[in-house]
């Protein structure tokens, strides 16, 4: 995957495995190279995801195997983001089931302000979709972002992505 974010000024080219859950959807494993993109360095990291609880899909560690950068998919419960607000220095959650994560985010926004170093990030249900139909075995993606839109392509297909911040972290506002 390439790499191109004008507003962060990162540009890089990204090879790895995924390892997919049998559980998981092509539209959540696109969901998650996504969320990728968005916060792409040379440090972050896919890790067990689905199949552990006490770690996120992605993270970023530093040299002290701190998490600096905790990122969830999908409605985890209130006390999943608790523990990942104590654990790490940023939560980002990415949400992406529009009618499921408009009622979780109604129960629980309240409760997620007093966190100020969690983020939610709701991306449009066509988008993912769309993306979702992109992926096969041996993608080349190429992700473009500037002006918070993303612009994610495998040669054939292109999709313009718009998330919408439901909550900013400190550092965001």
């Amino acid at each position: 995957m390439q790499v191109s974010d004008m507003d962060r000024h990162y540009y890089g080219d990204h090879q790895f495995t995924l390892a997919r859950h049998p559980s998981e959807t092509d539209e959540r494993m696109m969901v998650r190279l996504l969320a990728f993109a968005l916060n792409a360095s040379d440090t972050l990291q896919f890790t067990r995801g689905l199949s552990t609880d006490d770690e996120p899909d992605i993270w970023q560690k530093n040299m002290s195997d701190d998490i600096e950068l905790w990122i969830d998919l999908g409605q985890p419960d209130e006390k999943r983001v608790r523990k990942a607000c104590g654990r790490a220095d940023k939560v980002l959650i990415y949400c992406y089931q529009q009618s499921g994560a408009q009622s979780w985010w109604e129960q629980h926004c309240n409760k997620f302000q007093r966190f100020d170093n969690l983020g939610i990030i709701m991306i449009p249900e066509d988008t993912v979709a769309a993306i979702g139909q992109m992926a096969e075995r041996g993608m080349q993606l190429q992700c473009t972002i500037q002006d918070a839109r993303l612009w994610f392509s495998n040669g054939d297909q292109a999709v313009e992505i718009a998330p919408q911040t439901w909550k900013s972290t400190r550092d965001e506002r």
